[in-house]
């Protein structure tokens, strides 16, 4: 049995490319593991709060101190960990806007990367992240190409969340490009059959 979170971030809903990608990846490990558990979290529809005072007042207070308005700060991030914690598998669809990840998911990970909940400090190992063993298939929408070419230098979106991930632990990331949609080169049609293709060589070597 696998655990499968699905995190989407397009405003775009069913007609977002990365959405419409993300769900065929989930789809297909649904067939592989008819019993596996997936959970939605739809970013765009349920954004999370922007972290604000009391939240960032009760991740520095110990919980049996913490006032009524910094444990309910810090609720949803609460939540938000366990999804992550208890899931396997993590496929996130993410639209890139203006070169960068959409705030909503910005958000998602301003809750989720908590100290002494998904990383720990010592003066030996300096950070480490807690979630390690996972596996990351990160469904990215581009509508130009920015995993080659001269746009490589503006693509804060990849490179970004490749890192905040890998520090809380999640290292075992795939990326499938949904790239040049917006270009008359390439277009919708082509960029998603060969998000499909990268997809399925993906899924080919998933246990």
């Amino acid at each position: 049995m696998k655990n499968i979170l699905f995190i989407q971030s397009s405003p775009r809903g069913l007609e977002s490319y990365s959405q419409k990608v993300a769900r065929s990846v989930v789809d297909d490990l649904e067939n592989r593991y008819p019993d596996a558990k997936v959970v939605v979290r739809d970013l765009a529809q349920n954004p999370p709060p922007h972290v604000g005072e009391a939240f960032v007042g009760g991740i520095s207070t110990g919980p049996e101190q913490r006032t009524p308005e910094q444990t309910k700060a810090l609720a949803l991030s609460d939540v938000l960990i366990d999804e992550l914690t208890a899931a396997e598998v993590i496929v996130f669809a993410v639209p890139m806007h203006n070169f960068g990840p959409p705030s909503t998911l910005k958000a998602w990970i301003d809750h989720v990367v908590r100290v002494g909940r998904t990383v720990s400090y010592s003066s030996q190992k300096g950070p480490e992240g807690a979630l390690k063993g996972k596996r990351v298939i990160l469904v990215l929408a581009r509508g130009g190409v920015y995993s080659d070419g001269p746009a490589i230098p503006l693509d804060f979106q990849e490179p970004y969340l490749r890192a905040i991930l890998g520090f809380i632990g999640l290292t075992d990331i795939d990326v499938v490009r949904v790239e040049g949609a917006a270009m008359s080169a390439i277009g919708p049609e082509k960029a998603v059959a060969s998000a499909m293709a990268q997809s399925r060589e993906i899924l080919s070597h998933v246990a």
